[in-house]
């Protein structure tokens, strides 16, 4: 593993790191000390810190994958799709995608998403179902809708239905009783956002083709540097760049010229999931390429987090390199020396629930849809009281958003569309990061929400939220279930918009009365049109 360096002189960080390491941060890391992040954060550290050696510890399940893999390959089931979220399907998302092999990762609850992935070929088609409990809701009506899709195509639903939760959870039971292929047990004592050397990211990884013995091997390799209590430790270094860079409280993580696929968004999830809370967190901001604007600023709340070779700007920035299972180790040791640094528990997500409280309420009582403000071509805007006051264009209501960001603001950009079909939409990303001179992030709906939505709630109370949601030309029943895919978004929607409102963030929500229209309407308002760069999530 290549450790790590610093673009900028190590002085800056040198006394934050001689503390980690007199105190023995990571030895005690390695050591499982849940002592570290204090007494009230204790009884969770107890049970959430397993991932440390994970390299050793999840080696029992290569074989077992191995042998359902070569059983699939002989049945000619090939194509795998994943039913997860957040930790669940990021991780096996940049495993796969490095590796080169095909996973249909499932993530969404757009209906058009949902359709998508129902269309493939079902005879070749397994899904892996990953969710530690079995009840969250995402999860559990991507089962039930493909469960049926099986069986009315004539398919036994039970031998195409592959496990992933943790050891005696109701899906265990669940799975058992409906004879579901394969059960596969993830470490109860791993949250979901360290979990990339699990079952949760092993198994659907192994079935589409990825070499996840050589993931282990890799992690294995680089875990003696990262268990070293030495200031040369490259997560020493990484956690004090996070999080003891004076009033610098957001990370830009981007790759450059490295042959890891899509980590930014995976980082994202770990950093601003652990670190976003009590008021107070690293904020991740992930991009793609070297044109990002945040990238070639001198802000003076940001440091630079690459998988690079060099810096691109005098900004604090700490270089990583090396393979993709050190990668994930370093990080995940990276942010807990972060949560340490910072005084919080990286290993909780009390803002997580709030949203899917308020989605599941919506669920229930499946309120009329609030009446738009006003529509402005094929884009109906409603916002949060007060911010569309006197305003009755799209234009308007941006600037009016836009107003409210400080100085140390960020704009959070929250689509609940279609990720490949809307895939254009990412342009306003840079568009607004150049407008504003501020950092912005983009997540795709609901996924976010398991990721930067603890810290949108969470962490400082500096963003402005633009919510992007549509309407489909079609929606997707969820057997069994009093509501369907299209009321689930609406209600995740609606539910977030509502949790950040009564939290004081001001909400700019912008419903696409047709979903291709409405996306070249914004880009052609905020002149997005650079596509040298995507806007990473």
């Amino acid at each position: 593993m290549t450790e790590p360096a610093v673009a900028t002189a190590n002085g800056e960080w040198a006394e934050t790191i001689d503390r980690l390491v007199s105190e023995k941060i990571a030895s005690r890391i390695a050591a499982k000390d849940a002592t570290i992040w204090g007494p009230e954060a204790e009884s969770e550290s107890a049970i959430r810190l397993n991932w440390v050696d994970l390299h050793d510890t999840s080696r029992p399940l290569l074989a077992e994958i191995e042998a359902l893999q070569a059983d699939l390959r002989s049945e000619g089931l090939d194509r795998i799709v994943l039913a997860g979220m957040g930790g669940s399907s990021l991780a096996p998302e940049v495993i796969t995608r490095t590796a080169g092999v095909d996973l249909v990762v499932l993530d969404s609850t757009n209906p058009s998403v949902i359709a998508r992935a129902l269309a493939g070929d079902l005879q070749r088609t397994v899904i892996v179902v990953s969710s530690k409990s079995g009840g969250t809701v995402e999860t559990d009506s991507q089962r039930r809708v493909f469960v049926k899709a099986f069986t009315d195509a004539g398919i036994d639903a039970s031998s195409r239905v592959v496990v992933v939760t943790d050891p005696g959870s109701p899906f265990e039971k669940l799975s058992a009783d409906e004879g579901y292929r394969k059960t596969f047990f993830a470490d109860p004592k791993v949250g979901g956002r360290y979990s990339a050397l699990t079952a949760f990211g092993l198994v659907p990884s192994a079935l589409a083709g990825a070499d996840i013995a050589e993931l282990l091997d890799q992690a294995a390799a680089a875990a003696p540097a990262l268990q070293a209590d030495s200031a040369d430790n490259p997560a020493l270094v990484l956690g004090a760049v996070l999080a003891a860079s004076a009033g610098r409280d957001k990370a830009i993580v981007a790759a450059n010229g490295s042959d890891i696929v899509g980590f930014p968004d995976w980082a994202e999830q770990l950093i601003a999931e652990s670190t976003g809370k009590n008021g107070k967190g690293v904020l991740p901001v992930a991009v793609k390429g070297v044109h990002a604007p945040e990238l070639n600023s001198d802000w003076a709340d940001i440091v630079h987090t690459l998988l690079a070779d060099k810096a691109t700007s005098g900004v604090p920035t700490a270089l990583t390199s090396g393979s993709l299972g050190a990668q994930f180790l370093l990080w995940e040791t990276a942010t807990a020396v972060a949560g340490y640094l910072l005084g919080i528990n990286p290993f909780d997500q009390p803002d997580v629930e709030s949203a899917k409280n308020a989605a599941r309420g919506l669920l229930d009582k499946q309120p009329e849809p609030e009446a738009a403000a006003f529509t402005d071509g094929a884009i109906e805007v409603r916002g949060t009281d007060g911010l569309l006051d006197g305003v009755d264009t799209v234009e308007g209501a941006l600037n009016s958003l836009l107003g409210q960001l400080g100085e140390d603001g960020y704009v959070a950009v929250m689509a609940y569309l279609d990720s490949e079909r809307d895939e254009n939409l990412v342009a306003i990303r840079p568009a607004l990061a150049s407008r504003t001179q501020r950092p912005v992030t983009f997540g795709w709906g609901p996924r976010f929400l398991h990721s930067t939505g603890q810290y949108h709630k969470g962490g400082h109370p500096q963003g402005v939220f633009l919510q992007i949601t549509g309407s489909e030309s079609a929606d997707v029943e969820i057997p069994d279930r009093p509501f369907t895919f299209g009321t689930l978004i609406s209600a995740q929607a609606a539910g977030d918009a509502g949790v950040l409102a009564e939290r004081g963030r001001p909400v700019l929500r912008l419903h696409l009365t047709d979903p291709a229209t409405g996306v070249e309407q914004l880009i052609s308002l905020l002149n997005a049109t650079d596509k040298s760069e995507d806007g990473g999530a």
